[in-house]
């Protein structure tokens, strides 16, 4: 929750700068108001309280009720909160705290489609790296309140070998080998591209084998390979169009930065009443 506070901190900061000249100079200091957020869309919440933080930042007796929670499908037109106390304070937080609360809840409604995708397989929905920076924690929170999973939060939690990796180290085999002489006790995962490369991982004997921007019928065939003897990992050019057919192959982690990079923010608005 520190994190977040510094994160909300900086956020105000740079909005509110020197001061809000056009609030000040409206609203007497002392002037105290009632809002309500409402949602404009059908979407899944993710972020209220982080919201209520902003308000609670600028003014600690802002009383801010909320209607709903975290992880929660609302219909167009719910109120999802209803705030009172200093008028300027409700003014200078509103678009921090709207934007935040409109990204993530965006975030948490374009996981939901996609897990709503995977009805009946045993594909499970993965987040990626793909995040902006700053917000990471933030947006991987708003995927899990979607119903998705986090993939690895950074590279200090998780060993991923990636292409550039492979080619820095002259092949999958020996950035295993590296990998393992450097005691990592994390699972291992390979990034794939061919089913000569799913071979050479296999070989090496890694614990998750991901399959990158390959086509369905090659997917379908490297699961084969694997023959569970690795966890699957699909992962590149993933779309609501496609991802069934994805899961259909037999993988067992579809991931897509998708989630966090081209998630269209969520229609909420505030309003004073």
């Amino acid at each position: 929750m520190e994190q977040i506070k510094k994160l909300i901190e900086h956020a105000l900061a740079e909005d509110i700068g020197s001061g809000d000249i056009t609030t000040e100079a409206i609203i007497p200091e002392t002037s105290t108001s009632s809002a309500v957020m409402l949602a404009k869309q059908e979407l899944v919440l993710a972020g209220l309280e982080v919201s209520r933080e902003v308000f609670l930042h600028l003014n600690p007796r802002i009383q801010f009720t909320a209607y709903a929670k975290d992880g929660e499908r609302v219909h167009a037109g719910t109120e999802i909160a209803r705030l009172s106390g200093n008028t300027r304070a409700l003014l200078m937080g509103e678009r921090v705290a709207l934007n935040l609360l409109q990204h993530m809840s965006g975030i948490a409604t374009l996981t939901a489609r996609y897990v709503e995708k995977l009805k009946g397989k045993k594909a499970v929905v993965l987040d990626t790296r793909k995040t902006l920076p700053g917000l990471r924690q933030l947006e991987k929170y708003a995927v899990r309140m979607g119903g998705g999973q986090n993939h690895r939060f950074g590279l200090y939690d998780g060993v991923l070998i990636k292409d550039n990796h492979i080619k820095a180290a002259g092949s999958i085999t020996e950035a295993v080998k590296k990998v393992r002489t450097a005691n990592h006790s994390h699972k291992l995962e390979v990034e794939t591209k061919t089913l000569e490369e799913v071979r050479e991982a296999l070989a090496a004997k890694v614990d998750i084998i991901m399959l990158d921007n390959m086509q369905i019928d090659t997917m379908q065939e490297a699961v084969k390979v694997i023959n569970n003897r690795a966890l699957v990992e699909a992962s590149g050019n993933v779309t609501l169009d496609l991802i069934r057919h994805i899961a259909e192959t037999g993988v067992d982690f579809i991931s897509s930065g998708s989630l966090t990079h081209s998630a269209p923010a969520a229609d909420i608005s505030m309003k004073i009443k």
